[in-house]
């Protein structure tokens, strides 16, 4: 006797087409497309997360060395200097100080 996967199968299609609504063309409605465009888009998705992640590092960096600019000294060297007196302020946190207090930030470079 053979025997049918047609609950199981219907069950795993239906996730999928659920999955890849909004899609353009046959990529949201034809099971083979859509399951395609669904691992294409998963594996953009992982991608995007590890540049977003460098992006934002950047933007860091961008925030304090503008912030530096009135001071006489450049990201390098400040760096340099905070990890040599064991200041733990990280970039994220240097960069929020430097955007939202700026009287603050430049008390930090001063301090050096």
């Amino acid at each position: 006797m053979k025997v049918s996967t047609g609950v199981v199968r219907r069950r795993r299609h239906k996730k999928i087409i659920a999955t890849t609504k909004g899609y353009r063309m046959t990529k949201n409605s034809l099971y083979k497309v859509a399951h395609e465009a669904f691992m294409h888009a998963g594996q953009y998705s992982y991608n995007h997360r590890r540049r977003r992640a460098s992006q934002v590092r950047e933007l860091w960096i961008k925030r304090i060395s503008a912030a530096l600019q009135g001071h006489d000294v450049n990201y390098s060297v400040f760096m340099n200097k905070l990890k040599k007196a064991g200041v733990l302020l990280n970039k994220k946190m240097l960069a929020d100080i430097a955007y939202d207090s700026p009287e603050v930030f430049s008390q930090i470079v001063k301090s050096f």
